[in-house]
C-alpha cells in the first residue's frame, strides 16, 4: 500500500511555511494523541503518521529532498538514516512535544516556559505584587467624606542598593547553573520540563556580594504610611485602586497596585439601603393618637422636626426628602425614612387607670376599625 502525501497528512499546501506546518502539526498531535484517545485503536498509528510528516517537512534538507524524490528520497537509509522517522519517532519527536506541550500549558505556567523554550529574552526586571488593605470607615465619614491615614506593611525598594541586591561598589555575575536564564529545563520522555534555577531562584544572576540590609532581595519588608480620600456616598464593598503603591518590583521593576476594600461599620441608629437611611423612633400612643412633632437627628449633625398625623398606626413611616446619604459622584441626596414604633404605657398610676377604663367605655367601633372589623370577620367565621 502506497504511503500518503506528507502534505496531505497534515492538510496544509506544498507552498506552506514553518508556522503553519507547526500550526498544523500541533492541532493534529493533540487530535490523535493516545492518550486522548484510549478507545480508539487506529489513533495511535494515525499520530505515529502526523508525526512522522511533521519530523520530514520541518527540516528545510529534508523538505527540498521529499518535493524532488518523494518518499523515496528517505527508503534505504536515504538522507542519513532520516527513515527512522516513519516508525514515527524521529530523532527530533522530543523536541517537537515539548514545543506541543509549551504551547498548551504555557499559559497555566505564566508564559515563562514557553518563552525560555522558543529562545525569547528572560524578562530582566518583574512587576510588583498588588495588595489589598480592608479598611472600616463610619457611615459618618462615609456621608461627609474624610482622608485616612494607614499603615500598610509591604516590601519596598531597598535604597542601600538602588533595588540590585548587590552590595554597594560590587557586581553581579550571570548564574553559570542556568547561564542566566533563570530556568533548568530537563528532558523527562516526550517533555521537557522547566523549573526555577535553585541557585540564582530565578534571578539569572548571582551577587559578587549581596546588600547587607535587603540580603541581595532588592526588596525589604517596611510600613509605610498613606492617605487614602474616602469620597461622599462611598458604598460598602467599594474598592479604591492606589496605582504602584503595592510591593516594589523584582529588580528594579515597577511596583504593583494597591487595593483598598471598604467596609462600612454598624451605626447605632441608622440602617443604610444605598443611599436611602432608615431609623425606628418609639412615640408615645398618646402623641399617635393626637398627633404631634418630635425630632430626630441627621447625619451632618442637623436637627428633623417629624410630624406625626392624628391616629398614627404602628409601623407606618415618614419619609424626609433629601435626608439621606449622598450618592457617590453626584450632587444627589437619598431620604431619610423614620418608622414610627407606637409604645404602650406601662406603670400607670391610679388615676391613668381610672381614664383608660373611661375611654375604652366611650370607645366604639370608629375609634378602632382595624382591630372591630377583625374580630367582626373572625366571628361571622365561627359562627
Amino acid at each position: 500500500m502506497s504511503k500518503r502525501c506528507f502534505y496531505e497528512i497534515l492538510s496544509v499546501e506544498r507552498n506552506a511555511d514553518e508556522k503553519s506546518l507547526k500550526l498544523a502539526y500541533r492541532k493534529l498531535a493533540m487530535k490523535y494523541h493516545p492518550d486522548r484517545n484510549a478507545d480508539d485503536e487506529t489513533a495511535e498509528a494515525k499520530f505515529k503518521e502526523v508525526n512522522e510528516a511533521y519530523d520530514i517537512l520541518k527540516d528545510p534538507q529534508k523538505r527540498a529532498a521529499y518535493d524532488r524524490f518523494g518518499h523515496g528520497a528517505f527508503e534505504n537509509g536515504g538522507m542519513g538514516g532520516a527513515g527512522r522517522g516513519a516508525h514515527g519517532f524521529g530523532p527530533d519527536f522530543s523536541s517537537s512535544m515539548s514545543d506541543m506541550f509549551e504551547d498548551i500549558f504555557g499559559d497555566f505556567m505564566g508564559g515563562a516556559a514557553a518563552g525560555a523554550g522558543r529562545g525569547r529574552e528572560r524578562p530582566s526586571s518583574l512587576r510588583g505584587a498588588d495588595l489589598r488593605y480592608n479598611l472600616e470607615v463610619s457611615l459618618e465619614d462615609a456621608f461627609l467624606g474624610q482622608t485616612v491615614e494607614i499603615d500598610v506593611p509591604s516590601l519596598v525598594a531597598c535604597e542601600t542598593c538602588d533595588s540590585s541586591g548587590a552590595k554597594p561598589g560590587t557586581g553581579a555575575s550571570t548564574c553559570s547553573t542556568c547561564n542566566g536564564h533563570g530556568k533548568i529545563r530537563a528532558a523527562q520522555g516526550f517533555f521537557t520540563i522547566e523549573r526555577t534555577c535553585h541557585i540564582c531562584n530565578g534571578r539569572g544572576q548571582t551577587m559578587d556580594q549581596p546588600c547587607t540590609d535587603c540580603n541581595g532581595q532588592g526588596r525589604k519588608q517596611e510600613s509605610r504610611k498613606l492617605s487614602v480620600d474616602i469620597p461622599k456616598g462611598i458604598e460598602d464593598g467599594t474598592r479604591i485602586r492606589l496605582s504602584s503603591e503595592g510591593e516594589a518590583g523584582v529588580r528594579g521593576g515597577p511596583n504593583g497596585d494597591l487595593y483598598i476594600f471598604i467596609s462600612i461599620m454598624e451605626h447605632e441608629l441608622f440602617q443604610r439601603d444605598g443611599a436611602d437611611l432608615y431609623v425606628r423612633v418609639p412615640i408615645a400612643m398618646s402623641t399617635a393618637a393626637l398627633g404631634g412633632e418630635f425630632e430626630v437627628p441627621v447625619l451632618g449633625g442637623n436637627i428633623a422636626k417629624v410630624k406625626v398625623t392624628p391616629g398614627m398606626q404602628p409601623g407606618q413611616r415618614v419619609r424626609l426628602k433629601g435626608k439621606g446619604m449622598p450618592v457617590l459622584r453626584t450632587s444627589q441626596m437619598g431620604d431619610l425614612y423614620v418608622q414610627m414604633d407606637i409604645e404602650t404605657p406601662q406603670n400607670l398610676s391610679k388615676k391613668q387607670k381610672e381614664l383608660l377604663r373611661e375611654f375604652q367605655k366611650i370607645s366604639d367601633d370608629k375609634n378602632s376599625p382595624t382591630s372591630s372589623g377583625f374580630f367582626a370577620k373572625l366571628k361571622k367565621l365561627f359562627d
